[in-house]
């Protein structure tokens, strides 16, 4: 006679380990369908009022202060630009440093973070890559056209010519061309090529006419079959790689436009990890400045998380102390080196007509920052778009403290002056400002603002072992949920 025999279900005795749960990166249980649908209605539906309402004031800032600055500049020459002035393109340099810094960002969150298996990067990377982009074209502007005939621009390029005219190697101005071209090439490369799938999903989603034949001319026929994600991986990784060295050489480079002069306040070391610093620092409040706004208008709270945003403000906290450490330590070498002229510069910066930049750097760029301690401050949106709007301030601060204040006060004192920017530096770079978020909206209108292939990677179900957790759970252990901003408020709701 058989017997049937059962199984008790498999338990353990005697005390079980606490395992604190990983924070959910994808919130309200969402699926497959939900975030393909999601991310691909920003693109295909009709955009809210308020976009049309930040683009049109946009573009026409563009148009007016680019397109009218550049045509004034070139019909009447570069002296529009403060070249009459002791301080040098002045303004223009320092507006320079200020987007090639905010493009940094982008970089770092594609490159780094994915080396690093940082999977919260997935939400934002897309749009922080698209404003690396735009922020190098608003930058390329300002050397572009400094040079005065901008139709000669190409000699930067060391390529025969018929004068027999070649660059000077030994110039970091143009170790500057080079690092910035390559940057700007493999980052444009790294962003289009991490979003073919995704235009591809969007091809396949439209109707027959020219948004399908355009979606599916830049899909470049990707069918997502296994050996094209295989070389996609893989092209996506050495590219990757590529990149990472780019992050940290590129605002390197910049600063040697400055560390390699014998101006006092610039000649020193710390000039490349400090500018690093800041560029990084500067990024990620920009991309949280644009982000926020972004996730709110298109109900993209379910994938841009608190999570997202505490890591990101974790990120300018820490950024924002190093580069208060190197403010302090610029004081401390100023003094100790016992230099004169060392002495004498950033005692003009603390005391001399420009005290107040100097006062705006510091409160924007160091103090703001520290509020980021206290974990409300981080779970308050009102709170981080004010401390990235300052950080954003206090980083084109810090670059007109170094280029102008500088400037203003050189060797011989019949140089010194009180520098002003003209109204044609003022509108140029309005227009830059205008023309960045023009082209940031654009992207949103036209382009997957997520990585949609990426963001369903940190759902549990891709993983390949969510099969065996739930079937053969480990009764040895005891989980315990994270602490989640949202999901708190949800359960006192």
């Amino acid at each position: 006679m058989a017997h049937a025999t059962t199984h008790a279900p498999e338990t353990r005795q005697g005390p079980k380990i606490p395992v604190l749960e990983r924070e959910k990166l994808i919130l309200n249980g969402r699926s497959y369908h939900w975030i393909t649908d999601r991310i691909c209605s920003v693109v295909e539906n009709k955009q809210p009022a308020i976009w049309w309402l930040l683009f049109i004031p946009s573009a026409l800032i563009a148009l007016i202060g680019v397109v009218g600055g550049l045509s004034i500049l070139v019909s009447t020459g570069v002296g529009v630009w403060g070249m009459t002035n002791t301080v040098f393109w002045g303004w223009d340099i320092t507006n320079f440093v200020f987007w090639i810094g905010i493009g940094h960002a982008g970089t770092l969150i594609s490159a780094i973070l994915f080396l690093t298996r940082q999977n919260w990067r997935t939400s934002i990377n897309r749009a922080a890559e698209a404003m690396t982009i735009f922020a190098v074209c608003c930058a390329g502007i300002f050397p572009a056209f400094h040079v005065g005939r901008v139709w000669f621009a190409w000699f930067l390029a060391p390529v025969p010519n018929a004068n027999a005219v070649w660059q000077n190697f030994k110039s970091p101005l143009l170790w500057d061309v080079f690092a910035v071209s390559t940057y700007f090439t493999i980052s444009l490369i790294f962003w289009y090529l991490g979003m073919v799938p995704d235009l591809a999903t969007i091809r396949d989603r439209c109707k027959p006419g020219l948004r399908k034949l355009l979606y599916g001319i830049f899909s470049l026929g990707w069918r997502g079959g296994n050996r094209q994600w295989s070389h996609y991986e893989m092209a996506y990784l050495l590219l990757a790689a590529l990149s990472t060295p780019l992050v940290l050489s590129v605002h390197s480079v910049v600063s040697f436009d400055f560390a390699t002069s014998v101006v006092p306040g610039w000649h020193t070391t710390i000039f490349p990890p400090y500018f690093v610093a800041g560029a990084i620092f500067g990024g990620f409040a920009m991309v949280l400045t644009i982000m926020i706004p972004a996730r709110y208008i298109y109900g993209l709270q379910d994938m841009i998380t608190m999570k997202h945003i505490d890591n990101m403000a974790k990120i300018i906290l820490m950024t924002g102390t190093i580069v208060g450490y190197a403010y302090l330590m610029e004081l401390f070498v100023a003094f100790y080196s016992g230099a004169m002229y060392e002495a004498a510069a950033f005692k003009y910066r603390l005391t001399g007509p420009f005290w107040w930049a100097y006062v705006a750097m510091m409160s924007c760029n160091v103090l703001s920052p520290q509020i980021f301690w206290f974990k409300w401050c981080r779970e308050n949106l009102w709170v981080v778009m004010g401390v990235c709007m300052c950080v954003n301030v206090g980083m084109w601060f810090e670059r007109f403290v170094i280029i102008c204040t500088t400037l203003a006060r050189m060797f011989l004192p019949a140089d010194w002056g009180y520098y002003t920017a003209s109204p044609v530096e003022i509108m140029l770079f309005l227009g830059t400002i205008g023309m960045f978020l023009a082209l940031f909206l654009l992207f949103l209108r036209f382009l997957p603002c997520i990585n949609i292939a990426e963001v369903k990677w940190t759902l549990l179900e891709s993983d390949p072992h969510f099969d065996d957790h739930h079937d053969h759970p480990d009764h040895g252990v005891k989980r315990e949920a994270a602490y989640q901003h949202e999901l708190k408020s949800a359960h006192k709701a």
